[in-house]
């Protein structure tokens, strides 16, 4: 049995899709990955707009050894996800999306997404403060196009993406490499990618600067991936990404962050099969740290396991912890213990977004796979997030914010041809 590390098109559809919605709370995480605070961390700010490129969301996986699609695929999912805080049903979005790989000349291949967001609700424009929501409707269109060349022992791929919507669109472009060893066991990969953001703050901003705003950032990538055994396989990657421009929210009361940020992230991941049951465990930690001074640790298990031939569940736990930014304002109570929101700046930079709060998150979830054919599947996936600074690892979690909750419903079908 030959194993790999995957992330599957659910999971990056997801992470770069349900973060989208942070426009309106925090544009400098614009096709980021996953939506209020988890997307602090999870991969860096143009990270995963540039990752879109690189890896389109069908399947992406970093094999023993390059090798050119046999098969072409075509896979639809819709995403619904919803967020909440006591007295306050905040952030609703609608994904639909279609994703298409199609096998070129033999040694040739073409992939490409589309996805359009329908974005509802209300935010806070300080910290978790109800009485300071405001209301938000918006749409988002994304596309992605990468074209890889595959060798005997080697891949060469170029990507481009595109988003857009009423305030903000982002355009970025990557260049990506794998190389393995005639044994096919060890598999290096390098990726490179630039970014560049136009934000455009609306008549909603409380927070507005004048003119059109730019952010430009560059991430870089460097991973191996090991054969141990045949039941073992394990992962290494790092990246590192720069940026500079407009990083503080319109849409925020008070809002000014530093118009550079730098972060770096290692991830290790390890798959293991059990020969009895079939089943396989996918274990993987990832620590961040970055130029606000938030550090993250994240420690994720994933099980498959197969029901019959057809039929496959896998339920997963992740969690998550960060310490706060340097700016971060910690909420200031009444007497009634709600949050008092400032009618004056403080001086210097600031943020009162919970998201640059420190706190801790458990995450559950469970996917169920059903090959209907051997050419032809469906999957659903459900999975419930929630965030309190009480969970924060070293117990120094920011007092006095509503706890935050958010569910994932993410169906799909997927077809080779």
């Amino acid at each position: 049995m030959q194993l790999s590390l995957q992330l599957s098109g659910t999971d990056l559809h997801s992470a770069l899709i349900t973060e989208r919605h942070e426009m309106k709370a925090n544009p400098m995480k614009k096709n980021t990955r996953r939506p209020a605070a988890l997307a602090i961390p999870q991969r860096g700010t143009s990270g995963a707009i540039v990752l879109a490129a690189l890896a389109l969301p069908g399947v992406w996986q970093a094999p023993a050894h390059a090798q050119a699609p046999e098969k072409g695929v075509i896979a639809i999912k819709h995403l619904h996800y919803q967020e909440s805080q006591p007295g306050l049903k905040r952030i609703t979005v609608n994904s639909p999306s279609v994703y298409l790989l199609a096998p070129v000349g033999g040694d040739w291949a073409l992939e490409g997404s589309l996805v359009v967001d329908s974005l509802s609700g209300a935010t806070p424009r300080w910290q978790t403060a109800v009485s300071s929501a405001s209301v938000q409707r918006e749409r988002r269109t994304a596309g992605d196009v990468k074209v890889t060349r595959y060798f005997e022992r080697s891949s060469y791929s170029v990507g481009v993406s595109h988003s857009t919507e009423n305030d903000y669109v982002s355009t970025a472009v990557s260049l990506g490499g794998s190389w393995s060893t005639a044994d096919n066991n060890t598999t290096w990969n390098i990726g490179v990618g630039s970014s560049d953001d136009v934000i455009k703050p609306t008549s909603g901003a409380v927070n507005n600067p004048p003119g059109t705003q730019r952010k430009r950032s560059t991430e870089m990538l460097v991973g191996l991936t090991q054969v141990l055994s045949k039941n073992d396989i394990v992962q290494a990657n790092f990246t590192f990404t720069t940026g500079e421009g407009f990083y503080s929210d319109p849409y925020k009361l008070l809002d000014e962050r530093p118009e550079a940020r730098k972060q770096a992230a290692g991830l290790l991941r390890w798959n293991h099969h059990f020969e009895d049951d079939g089943s396989t465990l996918r274990s993987g930690y990832r620590y961040y740290r970055d130029s606000y001074g938030i550090k993250a640790h994240q420690l994720q298990f994933e099980w498959a396991k197969p029901l019959g031939d057809s039929f496959m569940v896998s339920p997963s736990v992740r969690y998550y912890t960060q310490n706060a930014a340097r700016f971060y304002i910690d909420p200031v109570l009444d007497a009634n213990g709600q949050i008092v929101i400032p009618t004056t700046a403080p001086a210097g930079l600031k943020s009162g977004d919970q998201r640059l709060s420190s706190f801790g998150a458990v995450t559950v979830g469970l996917k169920a796979d059903y090959k209907l054919t051997p050419d032809f599947s469906v999957d659903g996936k459900l999975e419930a997030y929630e965030q309190r600074g009480d969970w924060q690892g070293s117990g120094k979690g920011t007092k006095g914010l509503d706890p935050f909750k958010a569910t994932f419903v993410q169906f799909g079908a997927r077809y080779r041809f």
